[in-house]
């Protein structure tokens, strides 16, 4: 169910809907690099979100750290996304994620996601950028009432997404503009699961 929250107008056909796939953090909590990790189809854990993403979007761009594994840029090039190095990445998921919307502030509107979430279903995503394609403000999934990932946002929130840095990504833009935005209650556990340890992929690689 949606509920739409002061819409700006629909976005054009011309327009397109860019997908940004944050995948610069350094995996800490990890241990080391974890983007590269194998699912169980032996597809890298990044590879597969970007590819979710990319199918719900007209362009997809991946905004990767200064210095990170060739590996992980040459693979997702190979899925036809566009790589953005991000050379502060240290500063933040804030600072990557306009340093993404900064190499496509054309854009009619914004799928952002997070490379470290392989289980969110392609309806879902469709779905996200298919209500910022129709004039919602912002867009995002909630499953047992909890706001999980990819959030899109309309043009309008350009600046506001360009002028972001530290490391809290866009909650403080969310948490102050909650009343614009428009909830997708979705049956799809994956927009809440991400993989901050071994034991997480483990997990989700046997489940």
């Amino acid at each position: 169910m949606q509920t739409a929250k002061r819409a700006p107008a629909p976005v054009s056909s011309a327009e397109p809907i860019v997908g940004i796939l944050l995948a610069a953090g350094s995996g800490r909590r990890y241990g080391g690099d974890k983007l590269m990790q194998p699912l169980a189809d032996g597809v890298p854990l990044a590879c597969r979100a970007a590819r979710v993403l990319a199918s719900a979007c007209n362009r997809t761009l991946a905004v990767v750290a200064a210095g990170s594994a060739p590996a992980l840029e040459s693979a997702l090039r190979e899925l036809g996304v566009e790589v953005v190095v991000a050379a502060d990445a240290s500063r933040g998921m804030g600072h990557t994620l306009a340093r993404g919307v900064d190499a496509a502030s054309d854009a009619g509107g914004w799928v952002i996601a997070l490379a470290d979430m392989p289980a969110i279903r392609v309806d879902t995503m469709q779905c996200v950028a298919r209500s910022i394609r129709a004039g919602a403000s912002i867009a995002a999934p909630f499953h047992g009432g909890r706001r999980g990932h990819p959030v899109g946002f309309a043009r309008d929130w350009r600046d506001a997404l360009r002028a972001l840095d530290g490391d809290s990504g866009a909650r403080a833009v969310l948490a102050a503009n909650a009343e614009r935005i428009t909830h997708l209650d979705v049956d799809d556990p994956g927009v809440l699961l991400d993989i901050d340890t071994p034991a997480d992929l483990a997990a989700f690689v046997s489940a």
